[in-house]
């Protein structure tokens, strides 16, 4: 699909991966592109369109789909992590992790269908994860709601498919945000999987896998689970 001329609506866009996102469609020719943040008045880049929206709201969910009604290409980039670990700490983090990384996707992308097929089809973008298909002990809240939101961005790929609406799965490993701040492993740029999502984009790639981790987990998905976990536990005798 074509960028150049674009209508564009960039969640989660006030820093990290959406803000890189954001700023990739203006540099490829977006000719506007909304950025949709719970506090407007955070947001730096005057080239952007600030609008209202937390994807865990509703109304602000249909608000900004009046909004933004010209938009061509949305990418739902808002998400959070900071859930308890396997068997410490308390479920709330896990919920809202669930309620923002997966529900939250649901919500904007089941308002924003209808706009992108009246504008010609389109194409969604989902910012999933590495974690959509390898559990991590210390953050199972969070890889469960990616794991969701991939099948979410499944179900929307086939379900689009008759609006001519593209839709594509961002996967990645760490990424040099504040979401990632607590680890020392090694990082990929924020523009790195920026511009590897725009040339996805241009070439009606349904899928893209940011790094060698990532294309690792995925090609291991066809093997049995030591391929992705290793051994298995030790049986007390």
């Amino acid at each position: 699909m074509r960028l150049d001329g674009a209508v564009a609506l960039v969640t989660g866009a006030n820093r990290g991966i959406g803000l890189a996102f954001a700023q990739a469609l203006l540099d490829h020719g977006a000719s506007k592109v909304y950025a949709g943040v719970r506090d407007p008045a955070g947001l730096g880049d005057s080239r952007l369109t600030p609008l209202r929206l937390d994807v865990t709201e509703p109304d602000q969910v249909t608000a900004a789909a009046g909004a933004a009604g010209d938009i061509t290409i949305l990418i739902n980039n808002a998400g959070v992590g900071g859930g308890p670990s396997l068997l410490e700490g308390s479920l709330d983090g896990a919920r809202q992790e669930m309620e923002v990384n997966y529900f939250g996707t649901w919500a904007v992308s089941r308002e924003f269908a209808p706009v992108l097929a009246r504008n010609g089809g389109g194409a969604i973008v989902n910012m999933l994860s590495i974690a959509s298909w390898r559990a991590i002990e210390v953050a199972p809240g969070y890889a469960a709601s990616k794991s969701a939101q991939w099948s979410l961005t499944n179900a929307f790929r086939v379900g689009l498919r008759g609006q001519g609406t593209l839709v594509v799965g961002v996967h990645s490993g760490f990424v040099d945000t504040d979401l990632s701040s607590w680890t020392d492993a090694p990082k990929i740029s924020t523009a790195s999987v920026a511009e590897q999502t725009m040339d996805a984009l241009l070439n009606d790639a349904e899928e893209v896998l940011a790094d060698e981790a990532t294309r690792n987990v995925r090609a291991a998905l066809s093997g049995d689970l030591k391929g992705l976990y290793g051994t298995g536990a030790r049986r007390r005798r």
